[in-house]
């Protein structure tokens, strides 16, 4: 009986100097960092044989009788201990709050063998209360990170990053109006038909949606910094290659890659550097980073410019290849994009993400580094960061098991993509939780009918242009009935005329180009056209007797309802058979585009000024209901000049709309959501522009009252849709 209590109490005591080895040992290995799981999980376990220690079992004594023992006071007596932590230091003891690792397999199985099986509903905690404890640092963080960067001042270290993001949104900027500017020239080396010329136009906006979305939840996953940079890398290198590729399928295919990795860029500039800055200047800081984008179109603007209109820039490789100015002009327009990267890679990671995701040491040391780089410039590098502790909020990741390291590389990559893939796909689904669905869908509703008036306005605003150019012209058109001519040589411009029932006889054609030329019920004998260019010039129901036509391009489609007797076609010009718009618009397109993007300057800077004066919900109202007003004022837009001036109008007021939509999603969701939120809203704002851009350009030429009822009531739904949301001026950042 008494050697029976004697193995029990030796085997509790070995016990728990085994349980706290296993804990030391784990801890040691893993790392820094604190597991929310596996700290409750080694804690109960702990706490287990504790108990178990603190009963009185009978001890021998040494007067051969039995007493109850106190576990304490044989703890403190260094004797007491088993032979199986002999030589154990005490400075090795696992302290509350000390990191303790993840416990492995092997230490729960030899757990449950010593203490029995645990029961499965005390495993874990509950979910609900984790979230609890996890939205209470989060509150605690997000009022200790205000303070700190207080300390941190705003100086040197802000607006270097300002000018590195502010590259990458100027890259956005460029991707919207590369397309646009290159289709008059691209079409023709190409032989893009309407529909082709459509899908090209849209289809960069299908990628930036892709985008968005993917990069946006990826930087809440792996870092804001990796992410762009990643984003930026994709948009840098398909840029490139676009400017090399001959075909149609490929061009649009990396036009398309190119979308997608530049879609990446607005959700996750607004909300890197919104993590830097303090309370008082975060609503101007972000409304200034917006003129980079404004800066974006100028520089694409004057790049096409200077650039698409100097056909001497290009060469050619006989008839398979050729690389004309327009190909500079795309290669140019990939510099801001790589300008990005390089900068990019001097910069750290945000530390608000850091802390997010518990690495305490490298958040400390990024926003030591911002201290002391504003301190010093502002002239006080004596002044010594004081914060030693920052509070981090425990992860919840799942655990997930990566499998053997002899295991194919293919597998583990594999399941590290799945596992990732259900971090991103919890995260969004977590910004349709009840706690922010009625944020979200407001949001998704006041991005949609924003970005659905805007960018149909924009895109309409050239095309109405454009059609009253047409118009303009055709109203200058000289008309021509029953002339006769006789043994005449034509060597010059042809343009703009309509000759009806006419009578060529031996008239000679040469080396001369037909613009907008129609020839209807005319006769042709005995004539010669050689060297013709000719652009929406046709020939209806005319006659052609013994006439020869070299080196044309006068195709059978120019020839509708004709009858040609003994005539001959020697050498047709070899290319593309459709008809292009005239070169001369391309000059309307960047003048027009160079207007619209410099008018934004003014509300630019008016918005960025008032943003923390008048708060943001007063800004994207007003300026929306402004908006709305102005587009009551197209219906006057019948001139060319009038219409460029409403333009300029309607980007100048709505600017200030979009500074306050962006400062507003930054704030309105937490840390671990923003770019996942932001890129989701941001892809809803693509989709609308689609869709904005399919249903006003259709009603170009036909009629003004459907665009400017669409769009003047998106404006008006989202004006009030924007004052049901909370304002956030103020505030710290979540």
């Amino acid at each position: 009986m008494e050697e029976g209590y004697r193995d029990r109490t030796a085997f509790i005591r070995g016990a728990k100097d085994l349980a706290k080895e296993v804990k030391k040992q784990a801890g040691k290995k893993v790392g820094r960092g604190f597991d929310k799981m596996s700290d409750e999980y080694s804690k109960r376990s702990y706490t287990r044989f504790e108990e178990d220690d603190d009963d009185d079992y009978p001890v021998q004594g040494p007067d051969g009788g039995y007493y109850r023992s106190d576990s304490r006071a044989n703890d403190d007596d260094e004797g007491a201990h088993s032979d199986s932590t002999e030589g154990h230091d005490e400075d090795d003891e696992i302290y509350e709050g000390e990191y303790q690792g993840i416990p492995r397999a092997d230490s729960e199985k030899a757990d449950g063998q010593l203490g029995g099986a645990v029961p499965a509903g005390a495993q874990f905690r509950d979910i609900g209360e984790q979230a609890g404890e996890r939205r209470k640092d989060r509150e605690e963080l997000a009022q200790q990170y205000e303070t700190i960067l207080q300390e941190c001042g705003h100086g040197r270290f802000q607006w270097t990053l300002y000018v590195v993001l502010g590259l990458a949104l100027m890259a956005d900027g460029v991707e919207i109006f590369v397309v646009g500017f290159v289709l008059p020239s691209a079409e023709k080396d190409m032989c893009l038909s309407e529909p082709n010329k459509s899908m090209l136009g849209l289809i960069v906006y299908l990628g930036m949606m892709v985008g968005a979305f993917v990069w946006g939840g990826l930087a809440d996953r792996i870092g804001r910094r990796q992410t762009l940079l990643i984003s930026l890398s994709i948009n840098s290198v398909f840029a490139f290659f676009s400017s090399f590729v001959q075909g149609y399928s490929t061009f649009l295919f990396c036009r398309l890659l190119s979308g997608v990795g530049i879609g990446g860029s607005i959700p996750i500039v607004f909300s890197y550097y919104s993590e830097f800055l303090a309370q008082e200047k975060r609503g101007e800081h972000l409304s200034w980073l917006c003129m980079f984008w404004m800066i974006g179109g100028i520089y694409a603007s004057a790049m096409a410019w200077a650039i698409i209109p100097h056909y001497g820039w290009s060469f050619q490789m006989g008839s398979a290849y050729q690389f004309h100015s327009w190909r500079v002009f795309v290669l140019v327009c990939a510099f801001p994009a790589v300008s990005a990267i390089a900068a990019l890679t001097t910069m750290p990671e945000s530390p608000r993400f850091f802390l997010e995701n518990g690495k305490h040491d490298e958040a400390w040391m990024i926003l030591k580094q911002v201290h002391d780089t504003n301190m010093r410039a502002k002239g006080y590098p004596e002044r010594v960061f004081s914060v030693t502790t920052i509070k981090t909020v425990k992860p919840m990741d799942e655990l997930v098991e990566m499998g053997d390291e002899a295991e194919a590389w293919h597998k583990r990559w594999r399941m590290k993509m799945l596992s990732l893939f259900n971090q991103v796909r919890s995260n969004f689904l977590t910004c349709f939780s009840p706690e922010y669905r009625r944020i979200t869908f407001m949001m998704m509703a006041v991005w949609f009918s924003m970005s659905f008036s805007y960018y149909g306005l924009t895109v309409w605003f050239p095309d109405m242009i454009k059609y009253l150019q047409k118009q303009e012209y055709s109203s200058r058109t000289k008309v021509f009935i029953k002339e006769k001519v006789e043994h005449v040589t034509f060597n010059f411009t042809l343009e703009n005329q309509v000759h009806r029932n006419g009578e060529y006889f031996n008239d000679k054609f040469m080396n001369l180009r037909m613009k907008s030329m129609v020839f209807e019920d005319s006769l042709f004998e005995e004539c010669y056209f050689e060297d013709i260019t000719s652009s929406n010039t046709f020939f209806r129901n005319c006659t052609f007797i013994s006439t020869l036509f070299y080196n044309t391009d006068l195709f059978q489609y120019r020839f509708i309802n004709c009858r040609l007797v003994n005539s001959t076609f020697l050498h047709n010009k070899e290319g593309c058979m459709l008809d292009f718009s005239d070169e001369n618009n391309a000059y309307m397109i960047y003048f027009v585009s160079f207007l619209g993007t410099l008018a934004v300057l003014p509300g630019n800077i008016v918005s960025a000024l008032l943003m923390d004066k008048i708060g943001r919900l007063r800004m994207l109202a007003g300026s929306s209901v402004i908006s709305c007003i102005s587009c009551f004022f197209l219906s006057f837009g019948s001139s060319e000049s009038a219409m460029i001036a409403l333009l300029c109008l309607f980007g100048g007021i709505s600017i200030a709309s979009w500074s306050s939509l962006d400062v507003l999603t930054v704030e309105l969701y937490p840390s671990d959501k923003r770019t996942t939120a932001f890129g989701f809203l941001n892809a809803m704002c693509k989709l609308a522009a689609v869709l904005g851009i399919s249903i006003f350009t259709s009603f170009v030429g036909i009629t003004k009252a459907v665009p400017i009822l669409f769009a003047s009531g998106a404006l008006a739904v989202g004006s009030y849709l924007a004052l049901k949301l909370p304002e956030t001026r103020g505030q710290v950042l979540q």
